[in-house]
Parts: C-alpha cells; structure tokens; sequence
C-alpha cells in the first residue's frame, strides 16, 4: 500500500509512520512521499533522514482551506505518486471537493480529540479548558464535514488534575504517535 502524508508542521506523527515502518511495524504500507504547505515545515526535514520525496507544495490562493490553484497543485502532486492512502497528519487546511473527489475513500485525518467532542482547531486546548476528564485521539474518513467522517479508531487520555495545557498535549501527542502507525498498518492488512 502506497502512503503518502500531508501536514503543515512539525511532522511529529509523520516521524511516527516513518520509524513504524523502518521497525517493521507499519504492516504492508509504504510510505513515498511527504507534502507540505508551508515551505519552513520541520515535516520536510524528514524526507532526506528516511530516504522519502519530501517536497513543499504552494497551497495558494487561500490561507485555511485547499481550493482552486492550490488544489490542483496537491492533486497534481498526490496523485503522481499513486498513493492507495492519504493520511493528513497535522495539515491545517479544509479539504474541498475537487481534492476529495481525486482521492475518494483514500484519506483518513488524525485529530486530537475523541471525535465528535472538540472538532475544528485546538481540540487539546479546547478540552483542556471544558475541563472534561478523558480526552484522546481519533482517526477518522474524510469528508465534505470537517472532523466529521466515519470513526476508524480512538485513543483515550485522562486529564490529571495535575496536569497543565502542556502536560496532556505531550501526553496525547504520545497517544497519536501509538494510534495513527497502528490504524494505518491495520488498513495496509485490507
């Protein structure tokens, strides 16, 4: 299974695929490529220390969401690698139709949050300060509904009453780096 990850940031659950699969652990999936847009993301660093394509692609004419010049580009881009799986790791644009129409059934978002609570940006940040007791993480289908395709599977948290904003975000970002090699190994096997 071909995979490829877009993502914005840092690329922390993009270093989790990829040492997953250099362990042996990412099941049949192959990761190709990694796809960035911003062209400063600490994700493209990634390419040349695990001998994957990493490339920055320009998401213009808009700032959130994947439309119009943009959109093609990433299709144009995705799609010259023929991945079976798109995975969005931390890629803070709204998917649109062209884009979800080129890889239909193919891509699967990974959210810090147990889905459907605290959709949209900050779902740390946004639990965290609802004060509930068990967070997570949630991958899930995209669709047209941000944060609201189908559940593929969770990872649950405890908020500790000790616990600061950046306690728990290090202690869910562990739990996204357990989940999301394990969903997509388990996809690889289908």
């Amino acid at each position: 299974m071909r995979v490829v990850i877009l993502g914005s940031g840092r690329g922390s659950n993009a270093e989790a695929l990829l040492q997953a699969e250099k362990a042996g652990a990412l099941g049949k999936a192959r990761i190709v490529a990694l796809f960035s847009d911003r062209p400063d993301a600490g994700m493209l660093q990634l390419g040349p220390r695990f001998g994957v394509s990493a490339s920055y692609v320009d998401p213009a004419p808009f700032k959130t969401k994947l439309e119009g010049e943009g959109e093609a580009r990433f299709i144009s881009a995705v799609q010259a690698c023929q991945p079976d799986l798109v995975v969005l790791a931390g890629f803070m644009r709204v998917l649109k139709p062209g884009f979800l129409q080129a890889f239909a059934g193919k891509i699967i978002n990974l959210h810090p949050s147990l889905l459907p609570s605290f959709p949209g940006l900050d779902g740390i940040g946004q639990a965290f300060r609802r004060g509930v007791k068990i967070t997570g993480c949630t991958v899930h289908a995209v669709t047209l509904e941000v944060d609201g395709g189908p559940i593929l599977d969770q990872a649950a948290v405890r908020i500790e009453t000790t616990d600061t904003l950046e306690t728990l975000a290090t202690k869910v970002h562990a739990a996204e780096h357990a989940l999301l090699p394990a969903v997509v190994a388990r996809l690889s096997q289908s």
